[in-house]
């Protein structure tokens, strides 16, 4: 057996290299490691930074979606104050004249078209640049919701107030006004369709407002259905509503309505606007034209020489309706007129005697409820 002799010089060199591979590869090892630590801090740093700028985003788009939400619920509301005042005061109503002066610094253009496009100035479009305080658009436009509530509020009152005028004079008639609203011809009808819900609470403002002018509509339109033209041009009644003693016999009886003397063939005039819906000879009453003015009022006009219209005829008041006569149970040329409600004959004189501001109330009424009407033909 041979032994290898290796001097101590050369034990240290091999020593000495392989402490130097040690070292190397530790410092290798070690930069490695600080490298991937620093790649995975940049890394988090690049991850955090990401999820900085996607809740940014998502922050601004739901601020823009709030706004563009709010706009829309305000555009639709906006629509729905515009219909409600052109209906009903027709086209091109002026919100000053509506609500008073007082109000136009306070409350939004309800009836001018252009108020949804100041709308959309301040609600940022989806492809536009978020704003850069979106919570500035929303309270703007909650403002311009505050100022349509109000506008809605301050209309309902003023509505009210002349619902109870119209109110006042159906009883200067003698008339009650619920039962006289109550008998408005108006179809009412059609498919279901929800009234879109939102989180805001002056949707009750709209809702209290087309309250106010469902009844105002009642109220006036039974109004202006009230007889309060004279059905002819004479003025002496020559027998008057109640219980009188008969022409004929002589003994006790019941007139149900006034007698109005005249030339053989004067003009009958409607006492008010209505439909015919009765031409010819009744029993008593000789020839006769009837007039339905809705809310459950007609006249009648009796002992007729000649007819001026025919059944289905729309008549306004003062129209040339017949001509006076001396037809059925009659002792001489007169007309007699009756006014019934729901069937049962009233005095007429409360009819014919109506006082000047009540008359004013009641033009009024009809004024309105035509331009409303021609306004949806």
């Amino acid at each position: 057996m041979r032994f290898l002799r290796i001097s101590r010089t050369v034990q240290v060199s091999v020593a000495s290299l392989v402490v130097a591979i040690a070292l190397l590869w530790l410092a290798a090892t070690a930069a490695m490691l600080f490298n991937q630590a620093r790649v995975a801090d940049e890394q988090s740093a690049m991850d955090a930074q990401a999820k900085a700028i996607a809740a940014e985003a998502r922050r601004v788009n739901f601020f823009k979606r709030s706004v563009n939400d709010i706009a829309a619920d305000l555009d639709r509301r906006q629509n729905a104050l515009d219909d409600i005042v052109r209906s009903q005061f027709g086209p091109g109503a002026d919100p000053a004249s509506v609500v008073g002066k007082d109000q136009t610094t306070t409350t939004p253009s309800a009836p001018e078209p252009s108020a949804p496009k100041k709308l959309s100035l301040v609600a940022p479009a989806a492809s536009s640049p978020a704003p850069a305080s979106p919570a500035s658009a929303v309270e703007k436009l909650r403002a311009i919701e505050g100022r349509q509530s109000r506008f809605a509020r301050r209309l309902a009152v003023l509505i009210d107030a002349r619902a109870a005028k119209a109110e006042a004079a159906i009883r200067s008639f003698g008339l009650n006004p619920a039962q006289i609203a109550s008998g408005a011809r108006t179809g009412k009808g059609g498919p279901f369709v929800p009234w879109p819900a939102t989180d805001a609470p002056d949707d009750a403002a709209l809702t209290a407002l087309a309250r106010s002018f469902a009844r105002l509509n009642a109220l006036e339109q039974g109004l202006a259905a009230i007889p309060s033209g004279r059905p002819t041009t004479s003025p002496v009644l020559t027998s008057s509503y109640g219980y009188r003693r008969d022409p004929f016999n002589g003994q006790a009886a019941f007139h149900a309505g006034v007698d109005f003397p005249g030339s053989y063939g004067q003009p009958i005039l409607a006492a008010a606007g209505g439909r015919v819906v009765y031409v010819g000879g009744r029993p008593g009453y000789g020839n006769v034209v009837e007039i339905d003015h809705g809310h459950g009022i007609l006249t009648r006009y009796a002992h007729l020489s000649r007819f001026g219209v025919r059944p289905g005829a729309q008549v306004a008041l003062g129209d040339v309706i017949a001509r006076m006569g001396s037809t059925g149970r009659s002792t001489g040329t007169h007309l007699h007129f009756e006014v019934r409600v729901n069937g049962n004959p009233i005095n007429p004189a409360r009819f014919l005697e109506v006082r000047q501001d009540v008359l004013q109330v009641q033009q009024i009424a009809k004024q309105r409820i035509t331009r409303v009407r021609s306004a949806t033909l």
